[in-house]
């Protein structure tokens, strides 16, 4: 089983321009543990004040989820973690060798004793503690392993790679993490970005190499162009790979829409699984295709993440799908008649720049019944 660990609350809200407020937290920590997501990256405690209200918040719900606070390898963030009444957190640390030099002055050995002496510090306080490789895909592969052992030794449960600025390929990605994954007896969790547009493939690619987790926000929310998408990843794992997650799928256009909203900004209609096009359907070709059997032109069930499949009339619609629209409202044409609606209808899509409704349809069959009286 692959293990969803949703970071919408986390590296989600990063993303410039998003703030949610505690509520909205709140609720979306609900949804997420109500469908079945098994662990919730709720946020960073030491940001203090009302995020770390939040955090307590969503922490006192009693959820189902495993709760997951994000710090630095530094005691404060950590000490921050237990106030908020975390009992699992994340320490990011960075492995490359840029972020080593901006943020530890290139010393790499202050970077892991300050690993382990915070690693140290949450298990006395009875943590369970996953480490996390800052810019994993830069870093030199055998530091990067180092590191990772490291953790491994000094107590993590898990180790965490991540391709921080989205510049890795499915096939490197596969390389690296298997190399990681076979140097170590913890698992590993995949991070991804979506910065070349390769989150998902990349978050795949990882699994394929024995990684075991997976980072997600819904709607590939996150820092700038976002992170691997929660409904891709789990539709995928399922579609290609049989791997099925538990989580309820038939959800995730509710749950997109209610993260839409909350953030101000609408999924683009081609955004694959929840997007207002991934089941609409205005060629003519298609359409007459999944009229007769849907596996033509879907790749699965609409039904399976809460759509439903559109029929969509427009420039490239033909007389099939034309006569089934129309057949929906008790409108029966013969041939010739449904021509001239088409012809209509094809003149009136260029025009608009658009698809029409079924009431623009409705007018241009009522238009042609007078012309035709």
């Amino acid at each position: 089983m692959i293990y969803i660990n949703d970071t919408t609350l986390r590296d989600g809200e990063q993303a410039a321009g998003v703030a949610f407020g505690i509520e909205e937290k709140v609720a979306i920590a609900k949804f997420l543990d109500a469908i079945g997501v098994h662990e919730l990256e709720v946020g960073i405690p030491a940001m203090g004040r009302d995020e770390a209200r939040a955090i307590r918040a969503i922490a006192d719900l009693g959820l189902n989820a495993h709760l997951l606070g994000w710090n630095r390898a530094v005691l404060s963030d950590i000490q921050a973690s237990i106030h908020c009444g975390l009992k699992r957190i994340h320490i990011s640390i960075p492995v490359s060798e840029i972020q080593i030099q901006v943020k530890f002055q290139g010393r790499w050995r202050a970077m892991l004793e300050q690993l382990r002496d915070a690693l140290a510090f949450a298990r006395d306080h009875g943590l369970t503690v996953s480490v996390g490789g800052e810019d994993s895909s830069r870093a030199d592969e055998s530091f990067l392993i180092d590191a990772a052992q490291y953790a491994q030794e000094w107590g993590a449960f898990r180790f965490r790679f991540c391709d921080t600025v989205g510049i890795l390929d499915p096939f490197t990605t596969h390389e690296r993490v298997k190399a990681l994954v076979e140097a170590l007896d913890i698992p590993v969790e995949m991070h991804t970005h979506n910065d070349l547009g390769l989150a998902t493939a990349n978050a795949l690619a990882g699994v394929r190499a024995g990684a075991t987790s997976v980072n997600t926000t819904v709607n590939g929310l996150g820092e700038r162009a976002g992170n691997a998408a929660l409904e891709e990843v789990v539709m995928a794992l399922k579609h290609l790979y049989n791997l099925k997650t538990g989580i309820q799928t038939q959800s995730f256009l509710e749950l997109s829409r209610f993260v839409a909203k909350t953030v101000h900004c609408d999924v683009p209609p081609w955004k694959a699984i929840v997007g207002d096009n991934t089941f609409a359907h205005e060629s003519g070709i298609h359409a007459h295709g999944v009229l007769q059997n849907s596996r033509t032109y879907e790749p699965f069930d609409p039904r399976e993440v809460g759509r439903q499949r559109r029929l969509v009339v427009g420039k490239h619609s033909g007389r099939r799908l034309i006569e089934q629209v129309l057949a929906t409202q008790g409108i029966h044409l013969d041939g010739d008649r449904t021509q001239s609606i088409l012809n209509d209808v094809r003149d009136r899509a260029v025009s608009l720049k658009r698809s029409l409704t079924v009431d623009e349809l409705l007018s241009i069959a009522a238009d042609r019944a007078c012309m035709m009286a």
